[in-house]
């Protein structure tokens, strides 16, 4: 009986113990989150994925990319970021992300230095940053100096389409959501070759956990691509260092030779 007691409080203790590691490492609590002037929770600062997202959005094994840059061109293995691991693919939308996925070296958008879109600018391996306002909230990436404006009012549709689309803000209590169409369609969502049409429309959540880190998730929508709409979530972490920037990377001279260098004249041997 002492034996059954002794492990009861044991486990009690543990309890305790464990419930203040959850507290302590997941959401804050609202009084304890940094707001701006208007009371909204503080999402200004550079931010960046901790996942290999960008590579796959579903769960992955390692596996070998260009073979000329041997280990440094191989694919990290990754776990899903997708929930329940599954794409709801129509059988045709499918099939072109087989290959996709075959050609994906070459074909990949990002490889050529196109903006990346949404979601896919959040979870690609650079940093971005965050600039908020009342009326409007900035992200600017990293990649390719792809940016775009959180416009914090209802919007019409958009006169045209674009690679990042156009962008719809509203809070719900202390998550910023984000309403985003209008693409172009030619953006992958990763290099493995998911991809969505220009029907696309995400709808994205970017809830402040701590001070240091967001809670980011996205349901994508396409009915010309998808049988449903399904949903991505990842937690993004702020830069502290002292000297945190976002650098340019302009991408379009490393692109060249990919995109033009056929047609190149070759000097007389």
């Amino acid at each position: 009986m002492r034996c059954c007691c002794a492990s009861v409080a044991a486990a009690a203790v543990f309890g305790s113990v464990f419930g203040l590691v959850v507290t302590v490492s997941g959401q804050g609590t609202a009084a304890s989150l940094p707001r701006t002037a208007d009371g909204k929770p503080n999402l200004n600062g550079i931010w960046q994925t901790m996942n290999t997202a960008d590579w796959d959005l579903q769960a992955h094994a390692a596996q070998q990319g260009r073979p000329d840059l041997g280990a440094l061109g191989a694919t990290p293995p990754g776990l899903s970021v997708v929930d329940g691991n599954e794409i709801p693919y129509l059988p045709a939308a499918a099939a072109q992300k087989k290959a996709n996925f075959a050609k994906r070296m070459t074909d990949d958008p990002a490889v050529k230095c196109y903006m990346p879109g949404v979601p896919r600018a959040t979870y690609m391996p650079f940093p971005f940053q965050i600039v908020q306002t009342a009326g409007a909230i900035l992200i600017s990436y990293q990649f390719a100096n792809a940016a775009r404006v959180i416009e914090m009012r209802p919007l019409e549709p958009a006169p045209v389409d674009t690679w990042m689309g156009q962008s719809s803000g509203r809070w719900e209590g202390d998550t910023l959501v984000v309403d985003a169409t209008g693409f172009n369609g030619n953006a992958w969502l990763d290099r493995s070759g998911n991809y969505a049409s220009d029907a696309l429309h995400v709808v994205e959540r970017y809830t402040l956990m701590t001070p240091d880190a967001i809670m980011y998730e996205a349901t994508i929508e396409d009915p010309a691509v998808f049988t449903k709409a399904w949903k991505i979530s990842m937690p993004l972490y702020k830069h502290l260092e002292k000297n945190a920037q976002l650098l340019e990377f302009k991408c379009v001279e490393f692109a060249e030779e990919l995109l033009y260098g056929r047609y190149l004249k070759q000097p007389p041997k």
